[in-house]
């Protein structure tokens, strides 16, 4: 007998592992202590956050503390569920015609006017976008704060680089994030969004109007792994 279950059952389709969740919330809480803290150290204008972590000193310590967080959740995902970290970013990095037709309609989608996109895959053409931005600007983050963490072991051209580009990567990245939460907060189809990433599972009607193509591919699998079972108990008959 197969020791993999079926993906749909009881009307709800498994999306997400238990390991991508903790993954995906301790990225966003590293990042996001990255970008308070970071803020304070920023600009004179932000030194009133520095009250809510106890002083610059702590800050920066806390900031420090967030960044070994920021590049150990994806090192997590590679040890303990690779399977899901390569099959993201396999879709990540795979278009079509159906992710071009979902970006050109974005736009109007982030306005609240309706639109018809094409089926989708695992993710869709606008989380893939931000999957690759968070990528892209994952690696400007370590790069620079690895410089600017111990400057003694570069040349003064590495760090002079490092800031600037540590800026945009910031600068790139929140664009992406802000854009993430508005659609997954304003959009109708949110709590269902939201589901996914608290359960590990979403409903067959959002699956199927909201990621078809993925949803066939599940559907095929488990239909295939119903002939197996079904095919073992007939010879063991």
């Amino acid at each position: 007998m197969s020791n993999r279950k079926p993906k749909i059952q009881n009307g709800k389709v498994k999306r997400f592992s238990i390991h991508f969740m903790i993954f995906h919330w301790g990225y966003a809480l590293a990042y996001f202590t990255l970008y308070l803290t970071g803020l304070a150290m920023y600009t004179e204008f932000f030194d009133w956050l520095y009250v809510l972590f106890g002083g610059p000193a702590i800050a920066r310590l806390i900031h420090r503390g967030a960044a070994i967080a920021f590049v150990l959740f994806p090192i997590y995902m590679l040890i303990f569920d690779r399977k899901s970290m390569f099959h993201w970013l396999k879709n990540a990095f795979k278009w079509g015609k159906h992710d071009i037709k979902y970006l050109m309609n974005f736009p109007l989608d982030m306005f609240g006017f309706k639109t018809k996109n094409p089926p989708q895959d695992f993710i869709s053409g606008g989380e893939k976008m931000n999957s690759l931005m968070q990528i892209f600007t994952f690696f400007m983050f370590v790069a620079s704060g690895v410089v600017m963490w111990v400057p003694q072991y570069f040349p003064g051209w590495a760090i002079d680089w490092s800031y600037p580009m540590h800026n945009i990567a910031l600068g790139l990245s929140f664009m992406v994030v802000i854009g993430h939460i508005y659609l997954s907060s304003k959009n109708p189809s949110s709590k269902a969004s939201l589901e996914g990433m608290t359960t590990g599972y979403v409903s067959e009607d959002y699956a199927k109007h909201h990621h078809g193509i993925w949803y066939d591919e599940v559907k095929a699998e488990d239909e295939a792994l119903a002939k197996e079972e079904e095919e073992k108990r007939n010879k063991g008959a």
